[in-house]
């Protein structure tokens, strides 16, 4: 609903047994204040549920990490450096005059060390590292994608129950002034008892389901704002209402343009880049000759003072590498044969994605059919209740299947509610298969041929 429609608020309210507050505040709180409902629309919610989750800040923890070290490949170069200092006492035991304690005897010595190494494998490892951040945040953004459309389908699940709460309290107010009209033919000697003994049975059937379904709501509604991060006991009220838009997508349009932005088919992208970059790391570093560089500075005693400055340069040459059959020959052969699983996996992954989409666009246009049948159902509804009742008036018509019409009617409402809000739900879970904002996809969904523009109902009957 929008916030100039608060005077549907205040029907909601007394539907749920919750006290009213002024419009004019509770159209204008956004959050939960003292005295005035809190006022949650959908994009309030998904915020709310965004700031409160717990998972997405860990993973926001895992994603400064990796972004951390993206930042800083130098010290994949970065030389190994260590400092000593030392102290030690000498003296003769069995020769000269034996052991002596003589403070000339006692010497100091310090030291600084540093080691370079230099393989191959190096780049192929930054690049890893690169790889390692880019996963974490699509992860991370993965992850929010999925809490929002948790949010949202939850979201129009409870407008969903709201909406029947104000059908079942219709149906009641139906079955009690049918009661009231039973009551005053039966003292006018125009109906049997029985009449009103079923009317009084189908009010209190009425209030039972109100009442049923009014503790459904509000239990959802405290499970919905503890997701929220808000206490479940907070007065709220949710803006909108299950209006849908028919959405006409072509399957293997949206399985061309959106199926290689899935999260999960980048993610294998990645991981099979990743595997190669290891594979050529292992290979290099296995294989290719590794340059060290090394040099040490030491200090020794203080009077006199003595040091001595030395550096080594080596190149190593693996051999046993080379010999198949041996461990990092094998090694090498495990990450080839990784490489090789991981496009196996991703040609499946891109399979099951494909055929996700396609039954999700063939399933919507069947829940659109659905909806359309519902609609002509209540139609029908509507008009043999109308007619029930004016042949209960006339005499013709029994009290049972007056409240048989009645309970048609009521059936005919929920049908045609779940089947929009079932149609609402499949919508967003083909804006998740296909990783597109759900906002985005209601208001302007991709795939979407364009209408033809129907002929004018004039040349239609020439025709």
């Amino acid at each position: 609903m929008r916030r100039g429609k608060a005077g549907g608020f205040f029907l909601i309210l007394l539907a749920l047994g919750l006290p009213v507050h002024s419009a004019e505040a509770g159209a204008a709180e956004t959050a939960d204040t003292a005295g005035n409902p809190l006022i949650l629309s959908p994009d309030e919610a998904v915020r709310r549920a965004l700031d409160s989750s717990l998972n997405l800040k860990k993973s926001l923890i895992d994603l400064s990490g990796a972004e951390y070290r993206a930042k800083r490949l130098w010290s994949e170069l970065f030389p190994a450096i260590t400092g000593s200092a030392g102290t030690g006492y000498s003296s003769a035991l069995f020769t000269g005059d034996g052991f002596s304690a003589d403070e000339k005897n006692v010497g100091f010595s310090t030291g600084l060390g540093i080691t370079l190494g230099f393989n191959a494998g190096i780049p192929y490892a930054m690049k890893n590292i690169r790889l390692a951040y880019q996963a974490r945040l699509l992860s991370y953004e993965d992850a929010r994608s999925q809490l929002e459309i948790q949010v949202i389908k939850n979201f129009y699940g409870l407008i969903a129950d709201r909406e029947n709460l104000n059908f079942l309290e219709e149906t009641l107010k139906l079955a009690e002034q049918q009661l009231d009209k039973n009551r005053i033919a039966f003292n006018n000697g125009l109906v049997r008892e029985l009449v009103v003994l079923q009317g009084r049975l189908g009010v209190e059937t009425a209030r039972y389901n109100l009442s049923a379904a009014r503790s459904a709501y509000l239990n959802g509604m405290g499970e919905f704002l503890a997701l929220l991060g808000v206490e479940p006991d907070t007065e709220a009220l949710l803006e909108g209402n299950m209006d849908v838009v028919r959405i006409e997508a072509d399957p293997e349009l949206l399985v061309r343009d959106y199926l290689p932005r899935r999260p999960d088919i980048m993610g294998r992208r990645q991981e099979i880049e990743r595997l190669e970059n290891a594979e050529k790391q292992t290979l290099l570093s296995s294989k290719a000759p590794s340059l060290s560089l090394s040099a040490r500075w030491e200090g020794r005693d203080i009077d006199p003072f003595a040091d001595v400055l030395s550096g080594t340069a080596s190149v190593n040459i693996p051999i046993d590498p080379w010999i198949p059959g041996t461990a990092k020959d094998q090694a090498l052969r495990t990450a080839k044969a990784d490489v090789e699983k991981a496009k196996l996996d991703l040609k499946s992954a891109e399979d099951s994605a494909a055929a996700q989409i396609r039954s999700l666009a063939a399933n919507l246009r069947n829940s659109w059919d659905s909806i359309e049948i519902a609609r002509l159902s209540l139609e029908v509804a509507e008009r043999t209740h109308e007619l029930a009742e004016q042949g209960f008036r006339n005499g013709t018509v029994e009290s049972l299947s007056l409240e048989d019409a009645r309970n048609s009617l009521a059936d005919a409402r929920q049908r045609l509610l779940r089947s929009k809000l079932a149609y609402q739900t499949m919508t967003l879970d083909l804006a998740a298969a296909l990783n597109i904002n759900w906002k985005d996809f209601l208001n302007n969904p991709p795939g979407t041929p364009p209408e033809i523009p129907e002929a004018p109902r004039d040349f239609r009957s020439k025709q």
